[in-house]
């Protein structure tokens, strides 16, 4: 029969984590595993920013017919300025266009189709570690996928390792680059380090793709994105893949952006024509509910104002727990040993913690994190960290 010689694959680990997790009767327990934000009651809120502005659109919204290969324009308009500043000068001549996408994930789809079909031979440099998907994407759109370390065995973000290996990167390759909160690992560069990256990127002619998933998850809205308008105030051209799924809250309505800066505007248009021909055989054109969401609270004073003070408070929340658990390994001596989780950023943390150990904590403990000891610092609950750091250091010394 015709689907006899098809084969089944491995699911993916981290929903499988789900599904573990969801069928683990311990009233104990702890999701550490996929990457969402939770609230103080282990959920996943719709902030209220969001609820008022689809309350708007229920209102006022005329018609579902379909937005164009680039999507929602406001939505764009308004994105580009957020990622980009307001002020940006690339803005200002046209050489920054957004199109929007299904999530952030869509953003880099199409990043690895246009690079793939309007680049041909350039390979891409990954960090090592790097999200999973990053591997995927690009290596199933036909790119050489090569990697540059990021975080040594040690657990310690190695900048010098990185910048020795892209020095050998063949001239034109592209390069993905985490804006802030870098997932897997949480260790983020300096000013300095995105500086001596800037360096190498002149001297190889390297094209930097960014992938923001993060911004106001880090440091805060404006300062997240400090290393993306540095590269395209100092470079002609530039990829950024943008995601809504976390600071909006809008995980399924996948919402992204891929934003490309050219060295002018008749060569955005160019360009913008292939991304739309590209999106034009991938989704045709990507759902707006979500867009139309971001665009309405992005484009109102009051309710811009409101999500701000929300995504900063889900900042601080994760910030806290940070420095919550650190505070609270204390007692069994292990502060010290994992003081990086205090230093990380954003909602994911390396925690030095080995494959054993990890299955330690979720066969004993309850206690669910990918096995490469990645730990989603959102999913904890900040009134049972003392039973947190307990399994911790049970595993440790053990």
């Amino acid at each position: 029969m015709h689907f006899d010689a098809i084969g089944r694959v491995p699911g993916d680990p981290i929903l499988g984590l789900m599904e573990a997790y969801a069928s683990d009767s311990n009233p104990r327990k702890f999701d550490l595993g996929v990457g969402v934000y939770k609230d103080s009651q282990g959920l996943t809120p719709i902030p209220q920013s969001v609820k008022l502005a689809e309350q708007r659109l229920v209102d006022r919204q005329t018609t579902k017919t379909y937005i164009g290969g680039h999507g929602n324009a406001a939505f764009g308009k308004l994105v580009n300025e957020l990622v980009l500043g307001a002020d940006s000068k690339l803005i200002a001549e046209q050489r920054a266009g957004v199109t929007q996408t299904p999530g952030g994930t869509g953003a880099l789809r199409l990043s690895a189709d246009f690079i793939a079909q309007c680049l041909p031979g350039r390979g891409i440099w990954l960090s090592n570690p790097t999200w999973p998907i990053h591997e995927t994407i690009y290596a199933t759109a036909g790119l050489k996928v090569s990697h540059y370390p990021y975080v040594g065995s040690d657990n310690r973000l190695d900048v010098e390792a990185m910048l020795a290996t892209l020095k050998q990167a063949p001239k034109g390759d592209v390069v993905l680059l985490h804006a802030c909160c870098h997932n897997p690992t949480g260790f983020d560069l300096s000013h300095d380090d995105w500086r001596r990256v800037l360096e190498v990127v002149h001297a190889r002619e390297l094209l930097p793709l960014i992938d923001f998933a993060y911004q106001g998850f880090g440091d805060g809205l404006e300062q997240d994105a400090w290393a993306v308008r540095l590269m395209a105030s100092e470079l002609p051209e530039l990829l950024i893949t943008s995601s809504c799924s976390k600071n909006f809250g809008l995980y399924s309505d996948r919402t992204g952006a891929l934003i490309v800066c050219a060295k002018n505007a008749e060569k955005l248009t160019d360009i913008r024509s292939q991304l739309a021909n590209i999106a034009r055989n991938l989704w045709s054109t990507p759902p707006d509910h979500g867009a139309a969401v971001v665009a309405t609270i992005l484009g109102d004073p009051e309710l811009k104002s409101l999500w701000a003070d929300e995504v900063e408070a889900m900042r601080q929340r994760i910030a806290q727990l940070r420095a919550g658990l650190v505070e609270a390994l204390q007692p069994h001596g292990l502060a010290e040993r994992f003081a990086h989780i205090g230093v990380q950023r954003g909602m994911f943390s390396y925690t030095g913690l080995s494959p054993a150990q990890v299955k330690e904590l979720r066969d004993h403990h309850s206690v669910y994190m990918v096995s490469s000891g990645r730990a989603n610092v959102a999913g904890i609950d900040a009134t049972r960290l003392d039973l947190l750091a307990d399994a911790i250091a049970k595993v440790c010394k053990a």
